[in-house]
């Protein structure tokens, strides 16, 4: 099988995927990727304290309005001391890594193998690139004190409604998913209102998960505010 190197070093056939998944020996050497490359990711980014993992469309152009929101909400929170995460990729990905690089902050991009190669955009200071994608969103977790969704498309959505399970379900506690731009996700809240809420698949809780803000002061606000909450739960409890 043809063979290639991903962000971890390690050598994978490119068509492993493809086999049959009772072939053990396959399945171990799966395994064994895996874990290189978790082991490879964590070392890489250990030393992120203070990361924020922002996501957005690839496909908005530099000019649009929402490029030119996520860049400045890049800024800011770089401005703040924060690390940006963003996926690597062009459009308000690239946008937020801009803004962050602009104003003197670290900008990591966490890449991902895909079929169509995602080019990684200029503006990052650190890049991962993985093959699997189950890993890369436990780096965009593990390495965040909030996440910024910004319009996007399924992918965009896969990650802001995972975030979500692991706050509703506490493998997460203080973290906020903010949604950036207030009236284009008006329609996807009115839903889970309406649909969601009334058909009682959640609760009213689980509804103010979902927070909203449409200025990059707003969203530094609430990302600042959730790093204060998780420090407290985090501090040892005091004696006396």
């Amino acid at each position: 099988m043809p063979e290639s190197k991903d962000a971890a070093g390690a050598k994978h056939d490119v068509h492993l995927l493809q086999v049959p998944c009772d072939v053990e020996a396959v399945d171990d050497r799966r395994v064994e990727r895996i874990r290189a490359e978790v082991e490879a990711s964590f070392d890489a980014l250990r030393d992120v304290e203070d990361g924020v993992s922002v996501f957005g469309s690839a496909r908005i152009p530099v000019g649009h309005r929402w490029y030119e929101l996520a860049r400045e909400v890049g800024a800011g929170l770089a401005r703040e001391g924060l690390t940006v995460i963003t996926g690597g990729g062009p459009g308000l990905m690239e946008a937020a890594n801009r803004g962050a690089a602009e104003a003197g902050g670290e900008t990591i991009g966490l890449n991902i193998e895909l079929p169509h190669e995602q080019h990684v955009n200029p503006y990052v200071t650190r890049s991962l690139t993985f093959h699997y994608f189950f890993v890369r969103k436990l780096m965009f977790v593990r390495y965040a004190r909030a996440f910024v969704i910004m319009p996007g498309g399924f992918g965009t959505l896969d990650e802001m409604f995972e975030s979500l399970t692991l706050i509703q379900t506490e493998r997460i506690r203080h973290f906020p998913t903010i949604l950036v731009d207030s009236a284009h996700w008006e329609p996807l809240l009115d839903w889970v209102h309406d649909s969601l809420a009334a058909e009682a698949m959640v609760g009213p809780a689980d509804e103010e998960l979902l927070v909203t803000a449409d200025t990059p002061a707003e969203v530094c606000a609430r990302v600042t505010r959730a790093g204060e909450r998780q420090r407290e739960f985090a501090a040892p409890p005091t004696s006396g």
